[in-house]
């Protein structure tokens, strides 16, 4: 085999050549077997019920007396009513921090005193649960504003006629669900009416709208475009109250039937290498709550739906969470993704567990920490399974994969790090894929460069959303423009949004001393860009330097910039040579140099204001740092080739 090879594998995964069979979770069982295999709702018991204290003996203590700790400070909670005046903020400013905080927060609330009541078992939590309930019960909305179809006739406000599901409205099932599963009895002591609403609130505000409308996040857009993390993660919740709250055996078996449809309308497009187009931060809510969904199917069946843990798309879609990691606390962060978001250590666990990757149940393992009480607002059924494997956990050891080299063909992410298992070096990550992504910037050749785990060139990602952020003024927003990524501006025209904008020419070698990664990003501007071809290779000389290479043919030059994105400051130290102030884990400060040719550039460097509501977000995760490297092109010339060489100095 050649010292150089290219992956040809990669594009034949991409044609589907070696695609898996479709319709993996409801090609499976028809209806009636699938209503066959069902425990049902009575007989059904995912975790000991309340009175069954041998087993509730044998979670782990440590963790129950955080919770009771954490109830214990809510003795007193005043659970308050959510003003429509909150709700409007998303028309009125574009806020929707403010109606969130309070939401999120009750259910927060109403999920610690759940597990403390669990934990105690002596009744001190439960009025102020059924307080909490009532509360819930009496809201108009149990989803989020910025979730609201953007209408004239709703502006900012439900339509309580018209009940739909949003993300939230599905979590708030669970936690409703699984109060009933586990304090019904004791609930019917105080008032039979507290079940009965539980039921009747669920059932009319998202069972019935579940069933008989279609909801946008269920399968394709109206533009061809697959369902996002909404689908699984929705279908996660839906599974947990369908299973927990409905009664009649073959209402519960149509339901869970029509999940599974859904389920394969995430699971039939997504890429064939297991990647995650919203990237990391998003993972915990897209391949991960569709390991959710699954395991959650298997506890109801006895295993029937264990077959799913042998498919290699869903292994792989697994295995991506450890694969865009960049060090400890940084992970790829192409589109909307967070540079340092947080890990759900148990479930990557037991998702590595069940597909039996030792490398994914050490990554998970790495992230465990002491449980504090807290229980958040969102996959609130994670707790109960975290409750029954800390033994084992705890004794896995604790490691972090860091493969040397990734390549997503169907994704076309490329990632190259100078040395296998260590964060010490470079790393270098390229993308192709196009601008119709799910949480899509306009960054088709973008790049990052990291050294000893920390960022030198980035991805700035997202800010704090807003009502623009999911708008037709979405690149309205700095940050989510191509002029903002590390890719050039062409005749003062920039990348544009939508999936017919997007790589092409995508090619992938590797060597025993370096990683190639090449593409075409022509197609990625519109026509009057006046680009025939732009192609960008980025090469990682493995404990060298980073070499960018662009060979421009276009049809007129009248402006060129080349943008380059950094966390620190920098400095053109003599013609030639720009010097970026790195700071290295332990403080140290170590000077890297970016060489370009200085007789076809000229360079401005900015320092990016940080003013809006959406750049609180932008300021929370990497300080008011960001700069901007701006090389403009003296003398445009139709053909040219641009080189720039980033290395220590």
């Amino acid at each position: 085999m050649n010292r150089h090879f290219t992956i040809l594998l990669s594009f034949l995964f991409s044609c589907n050549l070696f695609a898996q069979d479709q319709n993996l979770i409801s090609g499976k069982y028809s209806l009636q077997e699938l209503q066959s295999i069902l425990v049902t709702q009575a007989e059904w018991t995912p975790f000991p019920r309340l009175d069954d204290r041998e087993n509730w003996s044998k979670a782990d203590r440590k963790i129950m007396q955080s919770y009771i700790k954490a109830a214990e400070s809510y003795m007193d909670y005043d659970w308050p009513t959510i003003p429509a005046t909150y709700s409007l903020l998303i028309v009125r400013t574009g806020d929707r921090d403010e109606y969130q905080r309070v939401s999120f927060r009750k259910r927060s609330v109403l999920g610690t005193m759940i597990l403390a009541e669990i934990a105690e078992n002596k009744g001190r939590f439960i009025d102020q649960m059924i307080n909490g309930i009532w509360s819930i019960c009496e809201e108009s909305w149990w989803g989020v504003p910025a979730h609201l179809p953007k209408t004239g006739e709703l502006s900012g406000l439900m339509d309580v006629t018209e009940p739909f599901v949003d993300l939230f409205a599905a979590e708030t099932g669970v936690f409703l669900a699984w109060a009933d599963y586990f304090f019904g009895e004791k609930f019917d002591a105080v008032s039979p009416q507290i079940r009965k609403r539980i039921y009747n609130e669920v059932n009319y505000r998202l069972m019935q709208p579940l069933m008989k409308k279609h909801h946008w996040w269920m399968g394709k857009s109206d533009s061809g475009s697959p369902p996002n993390n909404w689908n699984p993660w929705i279908c996660s919740n839906w599974i947990n109250f369908v299973l927990l709250l409905e009664k009649d055996n073959a209402k519960r078996a149509e339901m869970i039937g029509k999940t599974l449809k859904v389920l394969d309308e995430f699971m039939n497009p997504y890429p064939q290498d297991g990647g995650c187009d919203e990237g990391p931060s998003y993972w915990g809510a897209a391949a991960a709550s569709l390991y959710d969904n699954i395991s959650l199917l298997n506890l109801a069946t006895n295993d029937a739906f264990r077959y799913v843990y042998k498919d290699e798309k869903f292994k792989d879609m697994g295995r991506f969470i450890y694969r865009a990691q960049i060090s400890e606390a940084y992970f790829l962060n192409f589109a909307d993704a967070d540079p340092t978001p947080g890990m759900a250590a148990n479930m990557i666990y037991r998702y590595g567990k069940d597909i039996q990757d030792q490398d994914m149940m050490d990554f998970g393992a790495y992230y465990r920490k002491p449980v504090t009480g807290g229980v958040g607002s969102s996959h609130y059924f994670r707790h109960f399974f975290a409750l029954f494997m800390q033994e084992e956990f705890w004794n896995v050891t604790q490691r972090l994969p860091l493969p040397k080299d990734v390549w997503l063909p169907d994704l076309q992410v490329a990632v190259a790090r100078d040395n296998e298992g260590s964060a010490k070096g470079f790393y270098v990550a390229t993308k192709g894929g196009h601008n119709a992504e799910s949480h899509n910037h306009n960054d088709i050749g973008n790049y990052v460069v990291y050294y000893d785990g920390q960022p030198l060139l980035i991805d700035v990602g997202r800010g704090t959303y807003t009502a623009r952020t999911f708008s037709d003024r979405r690149y309205d927003i700095w940050y989510n423009c191509s002029d903002y990524h590390n890719v050039p501006t062409v005749n003062t025209i920039t990348q544009r949004p939508g999936k017919s904008f997007r790589a092409t020419e995508v090619n992938y070698r590797k060597g025993k001393s370096s990683v190639e990664f090449g593409l075409d990003i022509a197609k990625a501007y519109p026509e009057d860009a006046g680009i025939n071809s732009w192609k960008r290779t980025v090469t990682l000389n493995r404990n060298k330097n980073v070499i960018i290479k662009d060979v421009a043919h276009l049809q007129k030059a009248n402006s060129i910039i080349q943008h380059m994105m950094v966390c620190y400051p920098a400095k053109e130290t003599k013609p030639g040579e720009i010097t970026i102030f790195y700071t290295d884990k332990a403080g140290e400060n170590i000077d890297f140099i970016v060489k370009y040719d200085p007789k076809k550039m000229r360079v401005q460097i900015e320092k990016i204001k940080l003013e809006t509501e959406e750049d609180k977000g932008i300021r929370s995760k990497w300080g008011d740092v960001i700069h901007r490297i701006n090389f403009e092109v003296i003398a445009p010339k139709t053909k040219d080739i641009f080189v720039f060489e980033i290395r220590k100095n």
